[in-house]
C-alpha cells in the first residue's frame, strides 16, 4: 500500500460548544482552543478544528491528547476521517463555492 494513500492520510476534526456565560467558562473555552492549536489544529469553522494526519496510527496519538484536555462542561466530537473523504466535501461562502484547505506541509525525518 502506497505510503501517503488518500485512504491512509487522516483528517481529525474536533467540533464543539462549549458554555461560555460566566468567567470562568470563558477561560475554559480560550484554553481548549489554544491546546487545540497549540497541538497543530487549524480553525475550520468558528467551533471546528481539523489537523492533518500522516496515518491512523498519528491520528490517534492526537485524538488521545485531545481526549486528555476535554473541558469540564460542554460538548466536544471528534471524528477522523480519510484524505479522499476531505476531500469531498463541498465547501461555499454564500453561494459562491471554496476550494478546500490544503493539508500542512508533513515533514518526514530519516
Amino acid at each position: 500500500m502506497d505510503r501517503f494513500s488518500e485512504y491512509r492520510i487522516m483528517w481529525i476534526l474536533v467540533f464543539f460548544d462549549l458554555p461560555t456565560e460566566t468567567k470562568k467558562d470563558k477561560k475554559e473555552y480560550m484554553l481548549f482552543r489554544k491546546r487545540l492549536q497549540c497541538d497543530g489544529f487549524t480553525m475550520f469553522q468558528f467551533s471546528i478544528y481539523v489537523r492533518h494526519c500522516a496515518s491512523m496510527e498519528n491520528a490517534e496519538v492526537h485524538i488521545k491528547r485531545v481526549k486528555s484536555f476535554l473541558p469540564e462542561y460542554g460538548k466536544v466530537g471528534i471524528m477522523c476521517i480519510t484524505d479522499k473523504q476531505f476531500g469531498n466535501i463541498d465547501l461555499f461562502y454564500g453561494k459562491k463555492p471554496l476550494p478546500p484547505n490544503a493539508p500542512g506541509q508533513q515533514l518526514e525525518l530519516f
